[in-house]
């Protein structure tokens, strides 16, 4: 228990002067800032989930002491608590109903990608509703923030309107900006929760203290109920007000498990076929540089979960259907 809490506290350290370094405003902050999860994660993997605890109370009790005590809750919410949770649910097991290697059932992976992007939308979400309490408010709300951030960028003063080179109406762009932010943060947020959570598996298994054998990534799933929930969100989406806005919330991040599902799909179904690695290379770095082809990756990952696309091909081959 000693060596947890002093894990814990070295973690929380670490954790948040990783988040606190947003207030030099530097680029390389954002980077130091998306990482912050990390020590906490490698803490709750590695020894326990009250190491875990630990590290998140003592960062967010450091930034409230040392900076400002509104950053008590904004650590908690938006670094500790996924952390925690997810690292919590990866290392959950249950006697398995099959023989397996270590007589366990883990806590599957596809619901921890779930879980990422349930956090993510709590997170906006609460962050959206301590603006205001109605769509209007909060995008007005995100419209001025976004006018005194070009303000400063641009050295306008507050007194004199706004330009923007090569826009021809500031206000149309401003009002974008804010319809467009909420479900962009979302999506990041699902991805560095999933990130932090598999650097910090890989940094403890690397360091031996990891529980969970490693899991086949490209044999994840999700539960039959997630694309009716999808359906709803993007439904969802089209109404106005709050409604329509945290629905949009929740399909953006519920696309990006679809976008990561498709990715597992497409390790899975290159998995044995010569030049795999120029495929599979091809395929991030067109993502990570056009953007668009994501959209082929969710197509894929929603085909999957609709008509099996794994199973189909596996089946062709001969091979045993993929693991769900």
């Amino acid at each position: 228990m000693v060596q947890n809490v002093l894990i814990g506290m070295a973690a929380g350290a670490a954790s948040a002067l990783l988040f606190a370094s947003f207030a030099s405003g530097s680029a390389l902050s954002l980077l130091l800032v998306s990482i912050a999860p990390l020590p906490i994660a490698i803490a709750a993997l590695g020894w326990s989930h009250v190491a875990g605890l630990v590290a998140a109370l003592l960062g967010a009790t450091a930034l409230a002491v040392s900076l400002s005590g509104v950053l008590f809750i904004a650590f908690l919410m938006s670094v500790a608590v996924p952390a925690c949770w997810l690292a919590y649910l990866a290392l959950l097991a249950r006697p398995a109903p099959q023989p397996t290697a270590d007589g366990l059932d883990w806590y599957p992976v596809g619901r921890l990608v779930l879980w990422a992007a349930l956090l993510a939308t709590l997170v906006v979400t609460i962050t959206l509703l301590r603006i205001g309490w109605d769509a209007e408010t909060i995008h007005n709300g995100l419209a001025r923030v976004f006018e005194q951030l070009m303000r400063i960028q641009s050295r306008t003063p507050a007194d004199a309107p706004l330009e923007i080179p090569s826009v021809s109406d500031p206000k149309r762009l401003l009002g974008f900006l804010a319809i467009v932010f909420p479900p962009i943060v979302a999506v990041l947020a699902t991805l560095t929760n999933l990130l932090n959570l598999w650097l910090a598996a890989r940094i403890v298994k690397v360091s031996g203290r990891l529980k969970r054998p490693w899991p086949d990534l490209a044999a994840i799933a999700f539960p039959p109920l997630v694309p009716l929930a999808l359906a709803a969100a993007v439904a969802g989406s089209f109404a106005s007000g709050l409604l329509g806005m945290f629905s949009g919330v929740l399909a953006a991040t519920l696309l990006t498990a679809y976008a990561i599902l498709g990715f597992a799909v497409l390790h899975k179904i290159t998995s044995g076929i010569a030049g795999r690695g120029f495929v599979l290379a091809g395929a991030y770095a067109s993502v990570g540089v056009l953007g668009w082809p994501v959209l082929v990756m969710m197509l894929l990952g929603l085909a999957d979960a609709m008509i099996d696309v794994r199973g189909r091909i596996a089946a062709r081959r001969g091979g045993p259907p993929p693991h769900t």
